[in-house]
């Protein structure tokens, strides 16, 4: 059984594990902002007071981190070398921690606590399920399993009215792999199981979101778009209260979506 939890941007699996999946944290973003002339004060406790809820809630076997669990690249912030260490810590308390690392997760095994285990960046297969990040290829193995989780785009729909105000909502994004992209790819694969593909949404929302009703492969991060081999116009969009919102391709064709220029 897969299902987000309600109004939040994490993720409940469970088949014989029950697993806590979140995705994009970005501790130490707040360092860059600052460096951007935007001074905000560290929001590492409130994210880890967010997590533990999550955790209380759910009372998970493992807790997956779906890559990005620092933000700055490539070198760590001192606010990073203090807050990341600290925050496993808390979270590994309550459970073990897979870290499937992102590619802001630069030098992350130097800031890892015991019950924290770091896998390749191409991702792994727990209980059935396949998570990678997806900033890289995934591994041949999360092709047999029934669902792939992946995050790294922070996917969000924005709404834009006739006076041209637009408003942007993380969401869920449900789709699968196309075939033949993925067979080009691997050449190796024998069978072809289809597995369901689920694009997380950002925890951090500092991190902002990039509108899949306003964009094309290219514009998305990542091999697997860049290469036309995750299904897009089809793929489902759902805000975080549940709320289906339709297809991304007939997003696209409502008074919601901007048409942009491709240079903007």
């Amino acid at each position: 059984m897969i299902s987000p939890l309600l109004n939040e941007p994490a993720l409940v699996v469970e088949n014989s594990l029950k697993v806590l999946v979140v995705a994009d944290v970005h501790l130490g973003i707040e360092w860059e902002l600052y460096h951007r002339g935007i001074s905000i004060p560290s929001q590492v406790e409130k994210r880890k007071k967010r997590i533990c809820e999550y955790v209380r809630k759910v009372r998970p076997e493992r807790i997956v981190l779906l890559g990005d669990i620092k933000h700055n690249v490539p070198r760590t912030s001192w606010q990073e070398k203090r807050e990341v260490p600290e925050f496993l810590t808390e979270l590994s308390s309550s459970a073990h921690v897979e870290i499937v690392p992102g590619n802001h997760d630069s030098d992350i095994e130097e800031l890892i606590p015991e019950n924290v285990t770091v896998h390749g960046m191409r991702g792994l297969v727990l209980d059935g399920v396949g998570y990678f990040h997806g900033h890289t290829w995934p591994d041949i193995e999360l092709l047999s399993a029934s669902h792939v989780v992946m995050s790294h785009n922070h996917p969000a729909i924005r709404f834009t009215d006739p006076l041209g105000h637009g408003v942007s909502e993380p969401v869920w994004i449900r789709t699968h792999f196309i075939e033949n992209a993925i067979k080009e790819h691997y050449s190796e694969l024998d069978e072809w199981k289809d597995p369901e593909v689920i694009i997380m949404p950002a925890f951090n929302e500092l991190c902002g979101g990039i509108p899949f009703n306003e964009s094309i492969h290219e514009e998305l991060l990542g091999p697997v778009f860049a290469n036309h081999a995750v299904e897009l116009e089809n793929a489902r969009a759902y805000l975080l209260d549940g709320t289906d919102l339709g297809t991304v391709g007939r997003l696209k064709k409502l008074g919601i979506t901007r048409v942009r220029r491709r240079s903007e």
